[in-house]
């Protein structure tokens, strides 16, 4: 979605920190230590690296060391060969199963091919330790974990490993025990393990990681849960969870705590199962099953990194469900692993058969600091879900400079356009028009003033009352008073067409007066009511990040944007009117009397400008998705400093001001020294003496 336009633009904002990371190093968690794949188990390597010259994106290959089957690929890359591909395997059936007999009957009937490193194909091993599970460990798996764990996590043994989950799911699923899965589980935490990371780069099939995340899904699909509910596997990089589920159920949450990069951090998420989904369900008994992975977000990088548009990283758990077919929506909670307050956060589902996560599949419904809360269609294609750091924000760091300096320099002209208006009123207030044009000074000025301070207000207390009634009520008011800014520019904008058009007709001063806050505050309180009575109700009122008017949900910020930007578009045709109405030419002028024309217009266009908001109408740039910096900060710049353009252009250059001004100032400095001669005088004194 591209930014929308708010109260002023500085509203401080979450950002997204697009991290850059090299092709050769997956980045797990802010601060973590970037792990190089070269600087890993120097075991399963090539002997040694390509010799002879090196061409720019030539290729060359060399035999794994002793004790593994493969070859190593490398690449030259800025004259240095650079290793691109690895297929080093040590798994066989022989490693599966120390029974001579069993590996020797097995081999017998499915022997292993070797590895190439550019048409990369697994042995037929998995397939024939696929017949070894049956004969040997058919009730839980149990019986390959040992061969499994004690393997070396090299890009070979991952991409064997892979295929031999790959065809478990399919060939060894039709009555899975929760024994089998935990068995499962413990083949994939081992490859899951973050020193295993950086060797998935490595991987000649790099649809590798979507078919591990696929299989997974595929087998705890067909588990079959005997509890009402409970914690199935609890490994360090996998975790199933299950409940039993019907109709009359209550919403149900699935709650992970994991640890990220074997640290005791945990990090958290949650999978809940909204009431009104439920009801869907027929009376006989379901069942929902989950799954977290800590790590599994950045072993899919390689993955979504071929869909540039979602070539960030992913900064949450990686969460499945797996659920009845009459349910299609879910809501996920997901804590940040990089809590900086600049990293925003975007809502994915990850598409099993596009292999790349979907920003269309999930909505961000709130978000804080720690943590983001979505709402994801499921289906069969989309079971898995994460949170990826969000590329739609600018750095802030500007706008935030200017906004705060831009607000109180703002708010001490407007107090102190009010003072001036409050000393000069009897003596600028003489006719009608000029009555009614100083109301509507004044009635801007405490418009803009009172909606600034609650701009502040919800700028320094939305993080803590999200979504509270607090909140609610800090957007009422913000929206009210900054319709109430609007609307009386509006009625200024009339007012300057009807001293034009209307010469020899005047309206009474108390019917101007009934019109113009009927306008300045009639208007805006009926749409500040009607949008916060017809989305309360569904909790679409206020934005996920910032109490002001949602956007994502309910669209409910066009209550402002749609009056705000008719209200520009009207004032500035009142702009142009009084452009062409200043100019009268007339026949024969001089180029001097031209110039004093252009002058003119001029300096009324500057005036109008800001009294009449125009300055906002600059925010249309802003929703321009990708454009500079710079048209932020100057929109940023025109609306933050709008009060003390209000001061300098509504009161101190208005030459009746100014003369009331000095008129106050000459009085008082008579009526200083009346007094002060008073004081001083012989028959005051006398009249002290006979006192």
């Amino acid at each position: 979605m591209k930014s929308q336009p708010t109260m002023i633009y500085c509203l401080i904002l979450f950002l997204a920190t697009e991290c850059s990371h090299c092709r050769f190093g997956i980045h797990i968690q802010n601060g973590d230590k970037l792990h190089h794949p070269e600087d890993k188990s120097k075991t399963g390597k090539a002997q040694e690296k390509c010799q002879g010259p090196c061409i720019t994106s030539s290729n060359c290959s060399r035999s794994c060391s002793q004790h593994f089957l493969g070859e190593v690929g490398f690449t030259c890359n800025q004259n240095k060969w650079r290793k691109s591909t690895e297929t080093c395997t040590s798994l066989s059936v022989e490693t599966f199963f120390k029974d001579s007999n069993v590996a020797s009957r097995l081999s017998v009937a499915a022997p292993s091919i070797p590895l190439h490193v550019l048409d990369f194909r697994a042995p037929e091993s998995p397939e024939s330790i696929i017949e070894g599970i049956r004969q040997n460990c058919p009730l839980d798996y149990a019986c390959i974990i040992n061969a499994v764990k004690s393997s070396e996590t090299t890009s070979g043994n991952i991409a064997f490993i892979v295929k031999l989950l790959k065809n478990i799911s399919t060939d060894l699923s039709d009555n899975v025990t929760q024994e089998k899965m935990k068995s499962y589980s413990k083949v994939v935490s081992h490859i899951l393990d973050t020193t295993a990371i950086s060797n998935w780069t490595f991987i000649p099939d790099k649809n590798a990681s979507s078919d591990l995340l696929h299989s997974v899904n595929l087998f705890a699909g067909r588990l079959q849960i005997h509890n009402e509910s409970v914690n199935i596997v609890d490994e360090l990089f996998i975790q199933t969870k299950g409940f039993h589920i019907n109709h009359n159920t209550s919403e149900q949450r699935f709650t992970f705590s994991m640890n990220m990069n074997n640290t005791t951090e945990g990090i958290l998420g949650t999978i809940e199962i909204p009431r009104q989904e439920l009801w869907k369900l027929q009376p006989n008994i379901s069942q929902a099953v989950s799954i977290a992975f800590p790590t599994l977000g950045a072993v899919l990088q390689e993955a979504y990194l071929q869909n540039m548009s979602l070539s960030r990283p992913v900064n949450g758990l990686v969460l499945s469900v797996i659920l009845p077919e009459r349910l299609k929506q879910i809501l996920l909670t997901f804590e940040k692993i990089n809590k900086s307050r600049n990293i925003r956060a975007q809502c994915v589902g990850w598409h099993a058969r596009k292999r790349r996560w979907d920003e269309n599949a999930c909505k961000t419904i709130l978000e804080i600091t720690n943590e983001v809360k979505c709402r994801c269609n499921y289906t069969s294609s989309l079971m898995s879900f994460s949170i990826l750091m969000s590329p739609k924000t600018i750095d802030d760091k500007v706008l935030e400079y200017v906004t705060c300096i831009g607000l109180s320099i703002s708010i001490l002209s407007l107090v102190l356009c009010l003072i001036i208006e409050a000393v000069v009123w009897s003596r600028v207030v003489v006719t009608e028009i000029s009555y009614m044009r100083h109301v509507c000074i004044v009635n801007i000025a405490v418009s803009l003033l009172t909606a600034n301070v609650w701009f502040i207000i919800a700028s320094n207390f939305s993080k803590k009352v999200q979504n509270d009634n607090w909140c609610i009520a800090v957007t009422f008011f913000s929206h009210f008073f900054y319709l109430s800014l609007f609307f009386w520019m509006l009625f200024k904008a009339l007012l300057i067409i009807y001293g034009i058009l209307v010469v020899f007709r005047r309206m009474m001063k108390s019917r101007m007066m009934a019109i113009g806050f009927a306008v300045g505050y009639g208007c805006p309180l009926v749409i500040a009511v009607t949008t916060v009575a017809t989305t309360v109700p569904g909790k679409g009122y206020v934005r996920s990040d910032a109490c002001w008017l949602n956007w994502d949900n309910t669209k409910a910020l066009l209550a402002f944007a749609i009056p705000a930007l008719i209200i520009v578009a009207v004032n500035l045709i009142v702009v142009l009117l009084v452009a062409v109405n200043t100019q009268r030419p007339s026949i024969g002028s001089s180029k001097s009397q031209d110039v004093t024309i252009i002058i003119r217009i001029s300096k009324n266009v500057a005036i109008l400008t800001p009294l009449l908001g125009l300055t906002w109408g600059f925010g249309i740039i802003t929703l321009i998705e990708g454009m500079p910096l710079v048209f932020h900060i100057i929109f940023a710049v025109l609306n933050a400093f709008q009060g003390f353009f209000i001061l300098l252009f509504g009161t101190i250059m208005d030459q009746k001001i100014r003369d009331a001004l000095r008129m106050r100032m000459s009085s008082l400095k008579v009526k200083s020294r009346v007094a002060e001669n008073a004081s001083l005088s012989p028959m005051n004194g006398s009249k002290l003496m006979n006192r």
